[in-house]
């Protein structure tokens, strides 16, 4: 009956762990594998995987497109009309700046109170009795 706590690998089928600079009977004695002088041969010494030999590098090579504005960026939670009790929690978890959409009917009369409003948005609230105020962020 074979037993978990009697199981071993294949025989041959594991191999030892390379045991660099321990003398030179075991094959990677004094220059541990690593040949004589250069680069490779000094710890540390291996530059990035960008490195291409001192050539200028492909990413400085090609021209820069376009511009990035991801640090400055704003960015919003977007809500619509038929979403406004979840708009409520929203705002008293601090979950940053909200948007409305238009999107959804309104029900009642609600004041709504948001950092920004699209215009479809604002008119349906007005025209179902509401209000739409606007939070400085």
């Amino acid at each position: 009956m074979l037993k978990l706590n009697e199981l071993k690998p294949a025989r041959g089928s594991r191999f030892k762990k390379k045991r660099v600079g321990r003398g030179t009977s075991s094959g990677l004695g004094k220059t541990g594998g690593r040949g004589h002088k250069g680069q490779a041969s000094r710890s540390g010494g291996t530059k990035g995987a960008r490195f291409e030999g001192g050539q200028t590098p492909l990413y400085r090579r090609l021209p820069k497109r376009g511009f990035k504005n991801y640090p400055f960026r704003v960015r919003y939670s977007i809500f619509n009309l038929n979403q406004l009790d979840r708009i409520e929690a929203a705002v008293k978890s601090g979950a940053g700046l909200i948007k409305v959409l238009g999107g959804g009917e309104v029900k009642g009369t609600p004041t709504v109170s948001a950092h920004k409003f699209s215009q479809s948005a604002k008119k349906k609230i007005e025209v179902a009795g509401g209000k739409a105020v606007i939070l400085n962020a």
